[in-house]
C-alpha cells in the first residue's frame, strides 16, 4: 500500500492557497474530490488504512462529543525538518482532540510516534534554498490572518493520483 489514511480538520479559507502550493510541488496530490481538505490541521495520522465499522463508529462518537473549534491562523513557524506551517491559536482544543483519538486508537500514534510534542499546525510550505519563513510570509500576506471555525473531521486517503475523503463527520453532532 503506497498511500495512508489521515484524520484531519479541513480549513476552507486556506484551501485555494494550499491547493495551489500542493500543485506547485506535486500535482499528484491535488485531489479531484471537492470535499478533500488540502488545507487542513491533522488530528491523527497516519491512521488505520482499513478501518472497521466499529472503528468508524468510535470516531463518530468522539466527533459528536467534540464541539466545533474556533481558531485564529496568523503566525508562521518552521519545524526542524523544514516544514513551514501556520500555528492555530488557541491550540488546546486541537491537542485535546488528538489526545482523545490516541487514547481511543493507541495502535496509531501521531506521526508514527516520531515526535515527542505533537503540535497542531497547518502546513503551507517547505524550506529550501529559495523558500523560507520570510518568503512564505510574503506569499501569505493577503491570506493571513484568518479566523475559522473547524467544524468537520475527515478521514482522508493520501496517495498520489488518488487523494480523497473516505468519510466525514460534523463536529458536535
Amino acid at each position: 500500500m503506497t498511500g495512508h489514511s489521515v484524520l484531519q480538520l479541513p480549513v476552507p479559507p486556506l484551501e485555494e492557497w494550499v491547493r495551489a502550493r500542493t500543485a506547485h510541488y506535486d500535482a499528484g496530490f491535488v485531489s479531484t474530490d471537492p470535499r478533500f481538505g488540502h488545507a487542513h490541521i491533522t488530528a491523527l495520522g497516519p491512521f488505520d488504512p482499513d478501518p472497521s465499522a466499529e472503528v468508524l463508529g468510535r470516531i463518530a462518537e468522539l466527533v459528536a462529543a467534540t464541539p466545533p473549534v474556533r481558531v485564529r491562523l496568523a503566525d508562521l513557524a518552521q519545524f526542524p525538518n523544514g516544514i513551514i506551517h501556520v500555528v492555530p491559536d488557541p491550540d488546546g482544543p486541537l491537542r485535546d482532540l488528538t489526545a482523545r483519538l490516541v487514547a481511543a486508537f493507541p495502535a496509531w500514534p501521531p506521526y508514527g510516534g516520531e515526535f515527542d510534542d505533537v503540535r497542531p499546525h497547518l502546513t503551507v510550505d517547505a524550506a529550501s534554498e529559495v523558500v523560507d519563513l520570510a518568503s512564505t510570509a510574503v506569499l501569505l500576506a493577503d491570506v493571513l490572518p484568518v479566523e475559522v471555525v473547524l467544524d468537520r473531521l475527515q478521514l482522508t486517503w493520501w496517495e498520489s493520483g488518488a487523494c480523497h475523503v473516505r468519510q466525514e463527520w460534523a463536529l458536535g453532532r
